[in-house]
């Protein structure tokens, strides 16, 4: 290299940088002008209102048992002035346990996108750029994890380990990453071949910096796309274990309220308001994370949107 490509080379390592910049902007943009992915966006944001603010919202103690004016137990109670939803058959407000069990949801459902998305993306990374043996290895274990089977898996762990909400987000985060780092790693190895990858070479750029600074901001799009499955994937499990009597009893979560319900017959007495909401709610949530990853795909694979 000469003495003129070697002063250009700095200039050429950046350009990535601003065109990612302008990427991203793009990326904001076109999600705000999709209808669908506002829509998910908007649902995402209203259930994480309520849920920083259900100590506030909650009319009562989601434990509290609650009595009449006559001193009698407020029991299946029909919705009404003082209880929106009505109230269980030990007499708690459903609304209470509504907007409580908010919080557990999005916290399992936020972790694991975190956890996801994290483990797909340095998996994919390392695979896909450093290849060889590294890739061989990586992508073994991938095809391990892959095979396992989902519900039973995280029913074992949360047997095992106990029901807490950390191990359901281990469990999940354990099964999902594996398709998030296959799709990276392709990516990575078309991306290792790019011009701003050998002019960060040429500048000195060591290898762990060109794989973290250089290669993985192009691949975040992606990492995203797998996070917002992981969202509504973690949360439908969440109450899944829990409505198979797995999760944890004294918590009050969407998955518990419906185990209740179930276990206290009240769709056989036609309590709907019991266990509607909390059903809708989980539907809303899983629907969201559909609606934005649906966003994502328009923007990542445009000939798609195109060819439709």
């Amino acid at each position: 290299m000469d003495v003129a490509e070697a002063r250009a080379a700095p200039a050429v390592a950046a350009l990535p940088i601003r065109r990612r910049r302008g990427a991203w902007a793009a990326f904001a943009r076109h999600l705000l002008r999709d209808p669908y992915a506002l829509i998910g966006i908007s649902i995402y944001a209203i259930f994480v209102v309520v849920g920083l603010t259900a100590p506030w919202l909650a009319p009562y103690d989601p434990m509290e048992i609650l009595f009449t004016a006559d001193g009698g137990l407020a029991a299946s109670l029909p919705p009404s002035a003082d209880h929106w939803l009505g109230t269980t058959n030990l007499g708690r407000d459903i609304v209470s346990q509504l907007v409580m069990g908010t919080q557990p949801s999005l916290i399992v459902g936020l972790s694991a996108a975190v956890a996801v998305a994290s483990i797909g993306t340095v998996v994919g990374l390392l695979a896909g750029y450093f290849g060889g043996a590294v890739d061989q290895v990586l992508m073994r274990v991938t095809d391990i994890v892959l095979g396992l089977p989902f519900l039973p898996f995280v029913i074992v762990v949360t047997a095992l380990l106990g029901p807490e909400l950390q191990n359901i987000v281990f469990a999940v985060a354990v099964l999902l990453w594996p398709n998030a780092a296959r799709v990276i790693r392709s990516q990575v190895l078309t991306l290792s071949q790019r011009q701003f990858v050998e002019a960060a070479r040429v500048t000195g750029a060591g290898e762990w910096r060109i794989l973290f600074v250089h290669v993985a901001p192009s691949v975040l799009p992606f990492s995203a796309l797998y996070g917002a499955f992981a969202v509504g994937w973690a949360i439908l499990t969440q109450a899944s274990i829990a409505f198979l009597g797995f999760g944890d009893s004294s918590a009050i979560s969407w998955g518990t309220m419906l185990q209740d319900a179930y276990a206290s017959q009240a769709l056989d007495r036609g309590q709907y308001f019991w266990f509607l909401p909390a059903g809708f709610c989980i539907v809303l949530v899983v629907l969201a994370g559909f609606l934005v990853s649906r966003g994502y795909e328009d923007l990542l694979f445009p000939k798609l949107r195109d060819d439709t």
